[in-house]
């Protein structure tokens, strides 16, 4: 009993804040757009809030997360570029993995019939064949790491197969990580006014995620044939 009633009241939570994404992007949208194509503007508007400057941020790369339109590279830049590499890949990495379990949880509680539905319509083979992959763990979590995947649609089709929670956070904390920091170290060292070494992790990271859209196919089977023991 105890236990139907705590995931009822996750559920209600979930659905809660899911609720006040929805109503604030659609309020917002072209507001949140405009202000954080600009690493500077964003910057500027964060900085103005002051101690609550954090929340703001926190808020809107959980927005991010969920809402693709919102430029979510802008964001983690300036995070860098506000509170540094450290603190920057800090607030940018809970930003999304609050994000993330809105998306999981409410997916996966509320939500799975009609995104399952919308996953069958618009699937392509690539997608088709990592659902279906006995490994998808393994696949889910390089696509994670590798530049140029579609990374925030794999949380609502993680929530579509049996993989247990924890293990999808881990992955998701894990594999997003790197990527996060490297933005966000771009803004850091903008802010600091290494802006060679800015432009070469520009440059690498274009090259990375050129790359990784070119061979995905290729990195996608090769991970889903393959027998592991995270499956």
């Amino acid at each position: 009993m105890k236990h139907l009633k705590n995931k009822l009241n996750m559920k209600l939570v979930v659905l809660l804040l899911a609720i006040i994404s929805i109503i604030v992007v659609f309020r917002y949208l072209p507001w949140i757009i405009e202000i954080t194509v600009s690493p500077e503007k964003f910057r500027r508007y964060i900085v103005s809030l002051g101690n609550w400057g954090i929340i703001s941020y926190l808020s809107f790369q959980v927005l991010q997360t969920v809402v693709a339109p919102i430029p979510g590279e802008v964001i983690q830049v300036a995070g860098g570029y506000i509170y540094g590499g450290i603190l920057g890949t800090l607030y940018s990495t809970l930003g999304m993995m609050l994000g993330g379990t809105i998306i999981f949880y409410f997916t996966r509680f509320i939500a799975f019939s009609f995104v399952e539905k919308i996953v069958k319509r618009t699937s392509t083979q690539w997608l088709t064949k990592m659902i279906n992959s006995k490994n998808f763990p393994v696949v889910m979590f390089v696509m994670f790491i590798v530049p140029g995947m579609p990374k925030d649609i794999l949380i609502y089709i993680a929530a579509l197969t049996p993989i247990k929670s924890l293990k999808f956070f881990m992955l998701l904390l894990v594999g997003r990580l790197p990527g996060t920091a490297a933005v966000v170290c771009i803004g850091s060292n903008i802010h600091h006014g290494n802006y060679i070494f800015s432009i070469a992790l520009v440059v690498i990271s274009g090259l990375l995620v050129i790359l990784g859209i070119l061979y995905k196919d290729k990195i996608i089977n090769k991970f889903s044939e393959k027998q592991c023991n995270l499956s």
